[in-house]
């Protein structure tokens, strides 16, 4: 078992959804058949679709996930999946270099520059404690370090190593639910603007914080990704219709309505245009997989 990077773009040209399987050549199948049991981080590169010209790609690492098994493609020769479980996405990207400080040193040359041959490679391994360090950089703030954590952070970004229990203790919080709600919370609320994307309202409490709720389309329990792909910004009353199949949403972000089982009120509060508000980065808006999920298993429509 070996931690490893899996690079994907926003469009990607494989049959790529990370936050369920990562689509790839077989030039990759040893490196990703090492990181089984393990976890990886997942990179999205500057060029954001599969367009030769295109640009926008955050250049960061954005999320983490377990791989649990290798499966061939049956429909595409010389292509495999890499089936993966406990996917959760980084509040805050980390951008593969901070000054002259790269997070993964194989993209450093000697000479300060960067390995290009070595960022070409889309699967890649990384080392333990590099997977620690960026894991942590990216939850900085969700996963509650304390002074003496954030001192370790910039300690261990300028070269040194750190112990084993310091990446047993970052890697067991990423998989504690509190934590993991937390983190998607946050991500959402961020994503929305801290507004429902349903009706457009943002109310700000006495405290400054937004009276808003992070729902998911496809439940945990149902095997839904922490993902804000898989996530909306709802206020209360949204959120309780949207989890009892009141509400939906077609591909396109058009808002369904279960027939009688909305009182006018309630269709006066929704969008007047009828479609969700969208988040502006794309990696954040629904995935059709999810709102196709949700109007088969949950919508009374």
């Amino acid at each position: 078992m070996s931690k490893a990077i899996f690079t994907t773009k926003v469009n990607p040209t494989y049959d790529d959804l990370p936050e369920v399987r990562y689509h790839f050549p077989k030039t990759y199948l040893n490196v990703a058949r090492q990181a089984v049991g393990d976890w990886v981080l997942y990179y999205e590169p500057r060029r954001s679709d599969s367009g030769s010209s295109s640009r926008g790609g955050r250049q960061a690492y954005f999320a983490t996930a377990f791989v649990r098994e290798i499966v061939e493609d049956r429909a595409r020769k010389d292509r495999y999946y890499a089936l993966v479980s406990d996917y959760l996405e980084f509040p805050e990207a980390v951008p593969f270099k901070e000054g002259t400080h790269y997070w993964e040193s194989g993209l450093r040359k000697s000479d300060g520059s960067t390995n290009k041959g070595f960022f070409g490679r889309a699967v890649r391994g990384i080392p333990d404690e590099e997977y620690e360090l960026i894991l942590r950089r990216g939850y900085v703030d969700a996963i509650g370090l304390t002074e003496e954590s954030e001192e370790d952070l910039g300690r261990y970004g300028s070269g040194s190593e750190p112990s084993a229990d310091y990446g047993r203790e970052i890697v067991s919080r990423v998989v504690n639910q509190r934590v993991r709600d937390a983190a998607f919370a946050r991500i959402v609320r961020q994503a929305y603007d801290s507004t429902c994307a349903m009706t457009g309202i943002q109310v700000i409490n006495g405290g400054g914080r937004a009276e808003i709720e992070a729902a998911h389309i496809r439940p945990v329990a149902d095997h839904g990704p922490d993902s804000p792909r898989n996530g909306l910004a709802l206020s209360r009353t949204c959120h309780w219709m949207f989890d009892r199949g009141i509400l939906s949403l077609e591909d396109d972000g058009k808002i369904l309505t279960a027939g009688s089982l909305v009182s006018e009120p309630v269709q006066r509060m929704l969008n007047p245009e009828g479609y969700l508000s969208m988040p502006e980065h794309e990696a954040w808006r629904p995935h059709r997989q999810f709102l196709e999920w949700h109007r088969e298993h949950v919508f009374k429509g």
